[in-house]
């Protein structure tokens, strides 16, 4: 992988983090479709730029959380965002390697599929427009984060969608379309931490062989993250996630007729 190709996986990584698209199922479209060799590391280690651009977008956010289980005492919302990343953040790790060895996860049919699947059940979900009565931080429950929690475990496919996964669940449980999307956003900081921590303390070689490379892409990862959590929460307030899964049901049929014509 040339530093071209490293800039243009976090590009797509920043954009694709947040928007309900799947990054993942991108990554894995783009390599196969450039013929790039698959590198996990590499995705992973990309994962920094998007970290720091939900942790400088939320940040008053972060601040209000922080002072309120310090200061108040307050510990509801924490609780719920611990609760809501636990079982995502168990599986990813007790699987890491498998996950990273097993080729179920780099299957560009598995990524198509999954777009597909989520596509389809964004379109019927915000056709329910009785599914808007929960709308504050502070309405959700602990029943509310552990269902969201487990939902969020599909993500681990690619082509599902962190992001994607956990709208979807926040909207079935009667969250409007913003509060889900910013409930899953926080609710991946401590996932997103996690991963970051065990990648510093046990692929650091890793880094420091690849170091221009990665904070590069980071940097392209970060720009491009903040532009699309403005772009997914604007789209949101507007026009819903019907839109996002009518582009995935598109790129699937795209994908699939340059496939075939190749």
């Amino acid at each position: 992988m040339n530093i071209f190709e490293g800039l243009f996986l976090g590009l797509v990584q920043g954009i694709t983090e947040f928007v309900p698209v799947s990054s993942s199922g991108h990554l894995v479209i783009f390599q196969n479709l450039f013929g790039l060799i698959p590198d996990h590391m590499f995705i992973e280690f990309i994962n920094f730029g998007t970290l720091l651009a939900l942790l400088y977008y939320f940040r008053h956010k972060i601040r209000k959380i922080t002072q309120d289980v310090l200061v108040k005492k307050d510990y509801k919302l924490a609780v719920n965002i611990l609760i809501t990343a636990l079982p995502a953040g168990m599986t990813g790790y007790l699987l890491a390697d498998f996950i990273e060895s097993n080729s179920f996860f780099s299957n560009i049919n598995v990524v198509l599929f999954a777009l597909a699947i989520v596509g389809i059940l964004m379109i019927i979900i915000e056709k329910i427009t009785r599914f808007n009565k929960t709308s504050e931080l502070d309405q959700i429950t602990k029943r509310h984060a552990l269902a969201i929690g487990i939902i969020q475990v599909f993500s681990l496919i690619p082509g599902v969608s962190r992001s994607g996964s956990t709208i979807i669940a926040g909207r079935l449980l009667g969250f409007n379309s913003i509060l889900s999307a910013e409930y899953s956003f926080l609710a991946s900081i401590p996932i997103m931490i996690g991963v970051a921590l065990k990648l510093l303390i046990k692929d650091y070689n890793y880094l420091l062989d690849n170091i221009s490379m990665v904070v590069l892409s980071n940097a392209f990862a970060f720009v491009s993250g903040l532009i699309a959590i403005k772009f997914l929460l604007s789209i949101l307030s507007s026009r819903g996630i019907a839109i996002f899964g009518w582009y995935r049901i598109v790129l699937v049929f795209f994908i699939i007729l340059i496939i075939n014509i190749r």
